[in-house]
């Protein structure tokens, strides 16, 4: 069960390519949570929803998509678009199930963190109390497993079904195969995707509880939340009632997905549920009405190398910024399906969006354009200071600027030789092609935003600092070096 994240284009060669490529949309700056923002909608967002979501699926062929939307901490809006089904046709609704993939992860990462508030367990034990026939069990701790710094290597890194997957295969075999040869790495040193950790995880709650992990699961978490669609997508198929997973060859026609044998998804993308019921979790998670505070700190705290490095990942969610809100996010994607959840418990707000197509960006790209209607004021004022920029850096290949803009300190480093310097370089590469922000941040009192300029024959990164009153101490031009 696959991953496919969205970060900055300047972390792509941070994640490998199966990890980034697939959902690759507009959570572009990724940085750590911090603050508090409000959001804004108006009376046409479910109508703008519903051309997001159409416009999408035309575009990328998906068949059809499952939306719940979290406003105010409730389930403000929720909707299905598209073909669940094709042979016979049937009609996406909001109350089919579709399986969500790596979404789950999050879930058994609480079945251990609760397991920790009762007692029995911390997550700085070792593996090997309870599993020690795994390599080098006694220096990776459980939350290395939790948070990919393992070194335990992944059993699925493709991006289609092999044919080994396609039989059962218990997961103490799949410990046996993939746990218990060499480490990628040393322990704690690096951050790599593995669903090999979430089903050690998953034997882990076993172990300790005595019963299967899907029974605690359900006890623990699902029925107290009243989940009560979800389902053990790892145990058997899809019903007739839920949507179909489907995939595609290239741009070619619509294909029935191969479905994975049981066994493989235990633990790491097991679950399958309606958008309604991921939505009612990720209130579950504004609210802190599970887990205790302790634990959801865990849950959502950036797991650092043994370097001091930040890894962007809690324990079974992604953690960061999306242009200034905090933001707690996952995509999930099994043979068939891809999906993408993001809380935002700063604002009250959740996104959920389900589609049935495996190796799609739509799910990710719903999910970001909702953002930015949710968001939509800071969106006006990116669309100011953009333009801004734009206008500034037109100026530059000119070698002039209007210094009513800039603070006493910019002005003073806007020298006659440099505005000589930024129009014999600048003006020479051509009006840009796109000149678009991927973000901004704070820092020193001020507001750090980044662009991206695209010209005819560079690739270029603008960065500048404003002042609380909205002047500019900085305006920089670098070029920038492809990924």
């Amino acid at each position: 069960m696959k991953i496919k994240n969205t970060l900055a284009d300047i972390c792509y060669a941070y994640f490998n390519k199966r990890i980034l490529g697939i959902l690759s949309f507009i959570f572009i700056n990724i940085t750590l949570c911090f603050g508090r923002n409000n959001f804004t909608s108006n009376d046409s967002f479910d109508t703008k929803v519903d051309s997001i979501a159409i416009q999408i699926l035309k575009e990328t062929g998906v068949p059809s998509a499952s939306i719940a939307v979290v406003k105010h901490g409730r389930i403000d809006y929720i909707k299905a678009y598209g073909s669940a089904r094709l042979g016979p046709p049937a009609t996406a609704t909001p109350e089919m199930r579709y399986a969500i993939g790596s979404i789950s992860k999050q879930f058994t990462a609480s079945c251990i963190l609760l397991l920790e508030q009762e007692g029995k367990l911390t997550l700085n034990d070792p593996v090997s109390i309870w599993l020690p026939e795994l390599t080098e069990a006694k220096e990776v701790t459980i939350k290395e497993i939790l948070s990919h710094t393992s070194g335990y290597q992944d059993f699925w890194p493709q991006d289609y079904v092999p044919p080994l997957m396609l039989k059962p295969m218990p997961p103490k075999e799949i410990l046996r195969r993939w746990a218990e040869k060499p480490l990628d790495f040393k322990p704690g040193t690096k951050w790599q995707y593995s669903n090999t950790n979430y089903v050690i995880a998953a034997q882990i709650v076993e172990k300790i509880t005595g019963e299967p992990f899907f029974k605690f699961l359900y006890d623990k978490i699902l029925e107290p939340l009243n989940l009560s669609t979800a389902v053990n997508f790892d145990k058997g198929k899809m019903k007739s009632s839920d949507a179909e997973g489907f995939t595609q060859y290239g741009l070619g026609p619509l294909r029935p997905a191969p479905e994975e044998g049981s066994g493989w998804m235990a633990g790491a993308g097991e679950l399958a549920m309606t958008p309604q019921d991921l939505a009612k979790w990720d209130i579950s998670m504004i609210e802190r009405s599970l887990l205790s505070h302790k634990s959801y700190k865990q849950l959502e705290t950036e797991v650092l190398l043994n370097d001091g490095v930040g890894t962007r990942y809690g324990l079974g969610v992604q953690v960061g910024m999306m242009n200034g809100h905090c933001m707690i996010f996952h995509s999930g994607e099994v043979s068939g399906f891809t999906a993408y959840n993001a809380v935002f418990p700063d604002d009250s707000v959740a996104i959920v969006v389900l589609t049935n197509q495996d190796a799609s960006p739509a799910a990710g790209a719903i999910a970001g354009r909702i953002s930015k209607l949710l968001f939509r004021t800071q969106d006006v004022q990116t669309e100011m200071r953009t333009e801004q920029a734009r206008k500034i850096f037109n100026g530059l290949q000119q070698g002039t600027i209007d210094r009513s803009l800039f603070t006493f300190d910019a002005n003073f480093y806007f020298s006659e030789q440099a505005l000589n310097d930024f129009k014999s370089s600048l003006g020479p590469l051509g009006k840009p092609k796109e000149f678009s922000q991927l973000g901004q941040q704070s820092r020193g009192g001020m507001i750090e935003r980044s662009f991206r300029v695209i010209t005819p024959t560079r690739t270029l990164r603008v960065w500048t600092y404003q002042m609380p009153d909205g002047k500019l101490e900085q305006y920089q031009v670098a070029a920038q070096p492809a990924l």
